[in-house]
């Protein structure tokens, strides 16, 4: 398309114009005033102080904080609310209509999420965007990387073609920008990414004549280098951030941080964790901090295994009867399969455009590194005696032992063989389907990423993965439990929620999902986007029918 050349161009220009990037986060800016607002207590949540907005100069602040707080009676709490405008959840402008039916409430919604660049505030924590944007919802009010994706599956049919084209406008300029996509549009997630889905992204724009896929080929070269920094000089048994290189020289990634510093989203939070146990705080910040990349914060599955011995791939169901806490996460011993796998996905699609745009060097480099990452994928994470994909401990060079939701990653990328969809398929029908749709462990715990919680980015990634090697009856059975799990909560509270419970609770039935760091969140992008997708799949199913019994206010 000739305007998506165009809008290349302007991009490019657009980059290049722009100044510096302000990258100092609110811990940087506000030293000892940060630390004091965390530790105080000054907001319920962490997040609350490094989403405000200075009303003056924020080094003013500062020296003002310096100047007035060893004096008698200082009151922080006073102080904080009279030198930061408090960015509060915005109230609902929307509420769920009583008989309405879902289809028409998520198509409300967009409006209710989207974001315009012309009304972020100034000096704050958010990074600036070109275009307008849609947000998850809740307390989650600025763009997220790999929930847009999901989103985005929402945004595909009529009228929409603008506002999804202006997403990628946005990641391409945060590429262009800062090197990478941030784990969301703050100063303060800078330092980490997530699942590195762009290239699904420019793929279903191409897919729905939203945008030419090529156009992004510098954006897509440009994430690859980040996730592979490092990479050249790496030595046998040796990682270097995101990368690391094994015995034998496979090259393989995993999830990782710049920082070793409390989350300034989380702050007080991660103290509390580093401070339960013996272990050096700042591995324990970089794990943590390395497990928010994966999107997946937090599970069982980057915290450290029972020994071999009671192994779980040996013991299918069973729940821990004591959940470990993030005192031992150990994430970045981890290489995870699903991050290998959406990387092999970049790497095909970059040998793919770059052939197009006439580079046969890049063409063939680019394949080979796919292919030698689809060898490694099948050598290191496919356990051919227990069926499935596990992720894999590049320090203890073993197999970890709780089966996820991530193991049909690479039935949804396409790499796996015939023969191991079918066993895969037949794994996952055993042991992690449940009630409510695809749970997302086999391990129980405390976690939000972890059983009995669903999440509406695994369930596409199944149902279509499954679906693309022929196991529609599996794939079907998943999708309507999720319709129906999503519904039931739909007609009795009037909105969508951020993950579901995939039990039935006797007396209660279907509810959403609990565990993890905050509150259930409704809104929300990524239940939305794949719920919407799921029921243009699925016309007759009784979703369709269901209407909300009362009004609920949406949060925005």
């Amino acid at each position: 398309m000739s305007h998506a050349g165009t809008a290349g161009t302007q991009r490019s220009t657009r980059a290049a114009a722009a100044p510096a990037p302000d990258t100092l986060t609110p811990a940087d800016r506000y030293e000892e005033l940060f630390i004091a607002v965390q530790s105080n207590h000054v907001f319920a949540d962490s997040k609350s102080f490094v989403d405000c907005a200075p009303r003056i100069e924020p080094a003013d602040i500062l020296v003002a904080y310096r100047a007035q707080s060893s004096q008698p009676g200082f009151d922080l709490a006073a102080f904080v609310h009279a030198h930061f405008e408090v960015i509060e959840q915005a109230p609902s402008e929307y509420v769920s209509v009583p008989g309405q039916p879902i289809d028409a409430h998520i198509a409300d919604l967009w409006n209710v999420l989207t974001r315009h660049p012309q009304a972020h505030p100034l000096q704050s924590s958010l990074l600036q965007l070109p275009r307008a944007y849609i947000v998850p919802g809740g307390r989650f009010r600025e763009l997220y990387y790999w929930d847009s994706y999901f989103t985005l599956l929402g945004l595909c049919g009529e009228g929409h073609a603008q506002l999804m084209r202006g997403m990628l406008e946005n990641f391409a300029y945060l590429i262009d920008t800062y090197g990478h996509v941030p784990n969301g549009t703050r100063i303060y997630y800078l330092s980490r990414s997530q699942p590195p889905v762009f290239a699904l992204m420019v793929e279903l724009a191409q897919v729905h004549g939203v945008a030419a896929e090529v156009d992004f080929l510098p954006q897509l070269r440009k994430e690859h280098a980040f996730w592979m920094n490092g990479s050249d000089t790496l030595a046998e048994g040796q990682a270097a951030r995101r990368v690391v290189r094994l015995p034998g020289g496979a090259l393989l990634n995993r999830y990782w941080d710049e920082r070793d510093t409390p989350r300034e989203e989380s702050w007080l939070e991660d103290v509390t964790t580093a401070q339960s146990c013996q272990r050096d705080a700042a591995s324990i910040y970089r794990d943590i901090r390395a497990a928010c990349e994966s999107g997946w914060d937090f599970s069982t599955r980057w915290l450290r295994s029972p020994p071999p011995h009671s192994t779980r791939r040996n013991r299918p169901h069973v729940r821990a009867a004591t959940a470990p806490s993030l005192a031992s996460i150990c994430t970045t011993d981890i290489l995870p399969v699903d991050l290998n796998a959406f990387l092999h996905k970049l790497e095909s699609k970059i040998a793919v455009l770059a052939q197009q745009a006439g580079d046969a060097t890049a063409a063939q480099e680019f394949a080979a590194r796919a292919d030698a990452r689809k060898a490694a994928i099948n050598e290191y994470f496919w356990d051919q005696k227990h069926n499935a994909y596990f992720d894999y401990d590049w320090r203890r060079g073993e197999l970890r032992d709780c089966l996820t939701a991530a193991c049909v990653v690479p039935l949804f990328v396409g790499i796996a063989e015939p023969a191991q969809a079918q066993a895969l398929a037949d794994t996952v029908s055993r042991r992690l389907l449940a009630h409510g749709g695809l749970s997302t462990t086999e391990c129980g715990g405390d976690q939000q990423w972890d059983q009995p919680n669903g999440w509406a980015a695994m369930q596409w990634m199944a149902v279509r993965g499954l679906a693309d090697y022929g196991h529609d009856a599996l794939s079907g059975t998943i999708a309507r439990r999720w319709l129906a799990t999503v519904a039931a909560v739909y007609e009795r509270e009037g909105k969508l929620v951020e993950k579901y419970a995939m039990r039935h609770v006797e007396n209660e039935g279907t509810e959403g999902g609990s565990g993890g760091e905050y509150p259930l969140q409704d809104g929300f992008g990524w239940t939305n986007g794949v719920t919407a997708a799921l029921l243009a799949l699925h016309p007759r199913h009784t979703a369709h029918g269901c209407v909300a019994h009362s009004a609920a206010p949406q949060h925005r």
